[in-house]
């Protein structure tokens, strides 16, 4: 604690902490920063993959999935100097896709996009989807037949929910990086898993109408 000439303490400046940063991401990061481009190419080469499958989950379309990508890296790069390593750098990239693919949706709302496309596309485009963490209600998951059931399940759900199930069952994040990921509280978290998944297992048993 530092003090001033007339005795008031005041705190020193915060250091920047790397906290979910390694130490060569960070490195990584630095150099993006200060116009590296062969430093740029490695950071999309990572995360493109990610950031294109997270895509093309919440919005059901190859073709709209690669111009959000487009777009996210774009972000990334111009607010890359803002980044603070609060959170891990994949887990502020989700939060950018998320936030593009929210603004999307709105924008198709707006002009009664509701269907893009056909769940079969969908489908073709997806693949059936891969558990990385919790199994799916009631284990579902064993063939196209049920992943086709799951995706319609998947459309009908909330932008909110269905980011948050994908998320945590097909991304296999944690409670604490989806929070960020969404900007809401862990329990804010859970409780709409907890709707999702019931959502979700009320269609897949068919007792929705």
């Amino acid at each position: 604690m530092q003090a001033l000439s007339n005795g008031i303490p005041v705190k020193p400046p915060e250091l920047l902490v790397w906290s979910e940063v390694g130490t060569a991401e960070a490195a990584l990061i630095e150099r993006c920063t200060a116009g590296d481009e062969a430093a740029c190419a490695e950071l999309v080469a990572q995360h493109q993959r990610m950031v294109f499958s997270l895509a093309l989950h919440l919005l059901g379309n190859r073709e709209e999935a690669m111009d959000l990508s487009q777009e996210v890296f774009l972000r990334v790069f111009r607010t890359l100097g803002a980044f603070r390593g609060q959170s891990a750098l994949r887990t502020w990239i989700y939060r950018i896709v998320i936030n593009q693919a929210r603004n999307r949706q709105r924008w198709w709302r707006r002009r009664k996009r509701g269907e893009q496309v056909s769940l079969d596309d969908h489908l073709l485009s997806c693949g059936d989807l891969e558990c990385q963490a919790e199994p799916w209600p009631d284990r579902l998951l064993v063939n196209k037949e049920n992943a086709a059931r799951l995706w319609h399940a998947l459309e009908r759900l909330p932008f909110d929910q269905r980011t948050a199930i994908i998320l945590r069952e097909v991304d296999g994040l944690r409670y604490e990086e989806i929070a960020f990921s969404l900007g809401i509280a862990i329990g804010t978290v859970k409780s709409r898993l907890t709707r999702a998944r019931q959502a979700l297992r009320a269609e897949l048993l068919g007792l929705t109408r």
